[in-house]
């Protein structure tokens, strides 16, 4: 199973931040330059930009106040974004700026192309020429809506604050006079409109009225007194008809009354006849024989039935009976009367509703027609209404001047400057130069192809960093191990000694090598300051200048005038002890090419280099090499094949790549033992020093530089 380090994530961040701070201190000068002058020249540019001021008018859109709305809900309508984005268009119409360059004599101003025109130029006319202002003017403005409120902002930016604000209200004062006119012109126009209309429209209706009225009167229609249109047999029908109702529920209750009698009658109970029953007469009768009866009871009582008076008053009580039943019969004769009479009352109405029926469905045909005209009349009627309603809606609103806008911020002059805003320019004019410099400075980094870290030396080549010497800005570098022993650079090259040599007793090389891919890597300089080291650490030591075609140990430490040294050896002109010369340094001897040799012979393709470095090795502990370069040279690869250990000397950040990994190769393919690579020339701060040997900051107590 696979372990994952969570310090990893942080670890990797921590070695970007490092690589990050290291390009930029490596490339502080060029980001700092590249800053200034981009700065520098946005801040020229800047201060060359002539000012421009801005005029702000502020007007506000108030649709109710319209006398054209006729309801509040459609002044409300007039308030939706679509109608105030209209008017913002209104304002920033070609026409209103016409308007305005005329208003204001602008048609001469140069700022707006206005003046004479140049020499070589065709001559405008004045139409051309004022639409040429208009819209350089136009160019000029900028109207928005302030946010979601009903308020128009009218922006105008000129050179001149007076101008601008004198321009900005010129503007808004020309949308108001031509809302106002536009308004106006329109309420006027309907209203004549209207006017010619309702005229027509009169005389429409009076001629309708004529021919209803000449029709109504051959058709005999009448209208009521609730205007309501019929004809004189119509009007005759409703009272008949309730006539008719009346009088057959008479007939039918006194023919009911009368059968309800004669039942009485038959059945001998005509006191049940309600009207013999109310009858005065009947009632009075009545009395008079009660009256009777009770005297016929007390005579029978006194006198008894024979006796004169009792037979009185029976005939009394007799004539009476006789008087109630005619009494009676005359009412059951009088009921059927009024049934009779009822009846035929009934039967007369009902003949004259039949007639009447007949000339009402004479007069149907009639009353469509009249109703058809009548229609028309009261369409026109009405329709002249409403257009009368309008003409007059339309009046007021051509006598009324009130715009449906208004000024409620007029621009003023402005103190300072709408454009350009210098502090934010400069703030980004600095911080566009830091954007191009750090676009440089990765784009520098990005096209170098030198090696600059621990894991690429090793991964590319396969053999271990052994030293990372770092960039000493001096003319004689090699002399700080002498100098200053305990420098940094002293030090990189003391772990340089121990991973040559080893550090554990064995058996060490004596025949050390140094060479690199390329000239000017700082192999001749790296080399003596090695070979210092060795000599200073007690070991006896010599370094050959093998590099003939360079020669560049001569310039590097003090060497005898007589001009004998490796070129002379091997041309059998001197002897080897001749050539040996001691150095500055006790334990460092040297042998010196004191000019550049240039060449086609194979110095060191035959026997004579191997026995020279066999004697000088029964002479020496150690052997230090100053081979010439790789790449185009093949003396070096003779010569590295002759030596204990080779070291592969690297500029940092500078060699190329591909270079090294080509002299590594050849070195391994001559089967020369390089045992490891040396960076030259690495900057102190550097992550492949750091990470290498020691972080600067914290061990610098324990180095001396000074």
């Amino acid at each position: 199973m696979k372990v994952v380090n969570a310090a990893e994530p942080e670890t990797r961040l921590g070695d970007l931040i490092r690589s990050v701070r290291e390009v930029v201190r490596r490339r502080i000068l060029m980001l700092v330059g590249i800053t200034v002058a981009v700065a520098a020249i946005g801040i020229v540019l800047t201060l060359r930009i002539t000012p421009v001021y801005q005029g702000v008018t502020r007007l506000q859109i108030d649709p109710s106040r319209t006398p054209l709305a006729r309801t509040q809900s459609e002044a409300q309508a007039q308030l939706a974004s679509e109608a105030i984005e209209t008017e913002v268009s209104v304002i920033r119409s070609i026409d209103l700026s016409r308007n305005v360059v005329k208003r204001l004599g602008l048609i001469n101003d140069p700022e707006f192309g206005g003046g004479p025109t140049p020499e070589g130029e065709p001559v405008l006319s004045p139409a051309a020429k004022l639409d040429v202002v208009a819209r350089e003017v136009n160019s000029h403005l900028d109207v928005s809506r302030d946010r979601l409120t009903y308020i128009l902002v009218i922006k105008f930016n000129s050179e001149s604050s007076e101008k601008a604000a004198r321009i900005a209200n010129a503007f808004a004062a020309a949308y108001l006079d031509t809302k106002v006119g536009n308004k106006i012109g329109t309420a006027e126009r309907q209203s004549q409109w209207y006017q010619k209309r309702m005229a027509e429209l009169a005389a429409e209706i009076r001629a309708a009225d004529e021919r209803v009225a000449e029709f109504q009167a051959q058709a005999g229609i009448v209208r009521g007194t609730s205007n309501q249109v019929g004809t004189i047999v119509d009007q005759q029908v409703a009272p008949l008809s309730l006539q008719l109702a009346s009088a057959e529920s008479v007939a039918a209750e006194a023919r009911s009354r009368e059968q309800a009698a004669r039942r009485q009658v038959l059945s001998g109970r005509l006191d049940s006849i309600s009207d013999v029953r109310q009858s005065a007469t009947v009632q009075d009768l009545r009395n008079k024989r009660a009256v009777l009866t009770q005297t016929l009871e007390d005579v029978r009582g006194r006198y008894g039935e024979r006796h004169p008076d009792f037979i009185k008053v029976r005939d009394q009580v007799a004539a009476i009976d006789a008087e109630l039943k005619e009494e009676m019969g005359r009412v059951v004769r009088s009921l059927d009367a009024d049934a009779g009479a009822a009846e035929a009352r009934a039967a007369s109405l009902r003949a004259a509703m039949t007639r009447l029926e007949e000339k009402q469905a004479g007069n149907a045909r009639a009353s469509v027609i009249a109703a058809s005209l009548q229609r028309d009349a009261d369409a026109k009627h009405s329709a002249y209404e409403k257009m009368s309603q309008m003409a007059l809606e339309s009046r007021q609103a051509a006598q009324n001047s009130i715009a449906q806008a208004q000024i409620i911020d007029n621009a003023e002059p402005a103190q300072a400057p709408s454009w350009p805003n210098r502090p934010l320019l400069f703030l980004l004019s600095l911080i566009a130069g830091l954007g191009v410099g750090i676009a440089v400075i990765v784009t520098q980094e990005l096209m170098v192809t030198g090696l600059r870290s621990i894991d690429e030396v090793e991964g590319e080549l396969g053999v271990p960093l052994i030293a990372a010497v770092p960039n000493i800005r001096t003319d004689h570098p090699a002399d700080i191990v002498v100098d200053k022993p305990t420098s940094q650079y002293a030090e990189a090259l003391r772990n340089a000694r121990a991973s040559l040599i080893g550090v554990r007793g064995k058996e060490r090389p004596k025949i050390i090598a140094l060479t690199s891919a390329l000239p000017s890597e700082g192999k001749t300089t790296t080399a003596l300051a090695l070979a210092r080291v060795m000599a200073m650490n007690g070991d006896r030591t010599i370094i050959v200048d093998a590099d003939v075609r360079r020669a560049q140990l001569r310039m590097l430490t003090p060497t005898r005038a007589d001009g004998v040294g490796l070129i002379e050896v091997l041309h059998g002109e001197a002897t080897l002890d001749e050539a040996i010369e001691p150095s500055a340094l006790e334990n460092l001897d040297q042998i010196i090419v004191h000019k550049p040799y240039f060449s086609s012979e194979n110095l060191f393709g035959n026997d004579l280099m191997p026995k020279i470095l066999e004697e000088l090795s029964e002479r020496y502990d150690t052997i230090i090499l100053d081979l010439p370069p790789l790449v185009g040279l093949a003396d070096a690869r003779f010569l590295a094949a002759l030596a204990d250990a080779v070291a592969l000397v690297i500029r940092w950040n500078k060699t190329p790549k591909h270079a090294v990994t080509s002299a590594a190769s050849w070195l391994q393919s001559d089967g020369a033992n390089l045992v490891g690579s040396i960076f030259t020339m690495v900057d102190t701060s550097s992550q492949s020093v750091g990470s290498y040997y020691y972080y600067s900051k914290q061990y610098s107590q324990y180095y001396q530089e000074a």
